[in-house]
């Protein structure tokens, strides 16, 4: 009876290669092994539909195409994203190489499907996105530095109007005088005002990273609504579009007054007052 020569098994892994852009040639890569039993021949990978683009949406600049991934359905969207931060990544599936021991011959992998990336949360409070680079991760961003950048010109103006002194000079006033408020001495010390904001601010981004609720971790509504603005669920969406908006608004009329403190070394009051001279 003949003896039959069998070949070594062989075991097939995937890992996927995270391409974001295919035409940039992305150096972000990713791997993810699993295991599979058996062969699969490759296929190739799903087209997408491109998007449908009413023709009365409003985008950052007229004329301008955006891109595929900013649809118009979130809140604010305007298709802005010249450098692709958004684009949602791409997994490719492959084969690794298997090798014939009796032909010695090594077969390449090939491509097998695609994997895309998911928008759930983990339960981990320090980081609970899986993707950096997500439009969601993106939307929460924007509205926590808007919402900052909003208290922070609010600050400055009022500052400078009741006291009189720049928003950058302020700290240089209580480093010599003391802590105070509006010109109202504290009975902390800077240091201690230090560590209170420190504690305060990080059990609050704590509590926030552990809400794995998305629409209540961007509007957590409650006591950060005490008027009840958005109890009228017909105007909530207005209310949220009217937020991200100054919220834009915002950060870009604080980094006019970094520039105008930086050059000029005034607040943005005095600045002005000194077209009047």
């Amino acid at each position: 009876m003949a003896t039959a020569t069998t070949a070594a098994a062989t075991t097939s892994h995937f890992f996927g290669t995270r391409i974001n852009n295919l035409n940039l040639g992305s150096g972000r890569i990713q791997a993810r092994f699993g295991f599979n039993l058996g062969t699969k021949k490759a296929r190739p990978p799903p087209k997408k539909a491109a998007p449908k683009r009413p023709s009365d949406r409003l985008v950052w600049f007229p004329g301008a195409t955006p891109p595929e991934w900013l649809d118009g359905s979130m809140i604010g969207d305007r298709g802005f994203d010249p450098f692709g931060f958004g684009k949602p990544a791409e997994y490719l599936q492959y084969d690794l190489d298997s090798l014939d021991q009796n032909l010695a011959k090594n077969v390449a992998g090939e491509v097998i499907g695609v994997i895309n990336e998911t928008t759930e949360l983990k339960p981990t409070p320090f980081q609970p996105y899986s993707e950096v680079f997500g439009l969601q991760r993106f939307r929460e961003c924007e509205l926590i530095h808007g919402r900052w950048a909003m208290l922070g010109s609010l600050g400055a103006l009022a500052v400078e109007a009741l006291t009189g002194v720049a928003w950058q000079d302020a700290g240089k006033v209580e480093l010599v005088e003391g802590s105070s408020y509006l010109g109202q001495p504290l009975p902390f010390s800077l240091t201690a005002l230090i560590w209170i904001e420190v504690l305060v601010i990080g059990y609050i981004e704590f509590q926030r990273n552990a809400e794995l609720d998305p629409e209540k971790r961007l509007y957590p509504g409650g006591y950060f609504d005490p008027l009840g603005l958005a109890s009228d669920p017909g105007k909530i969406d207005n209310l949220k579009l009217a937020e991200i908006k100054h919220s834009r608004l915002a950060m870009v009329a604080f980094l006019i007054f970094g520039i105008q403190a930086a050059v000029t070394g005034k607040g943005p009051i005095s600045f002005i007052a000194s077209f009047n001279n």
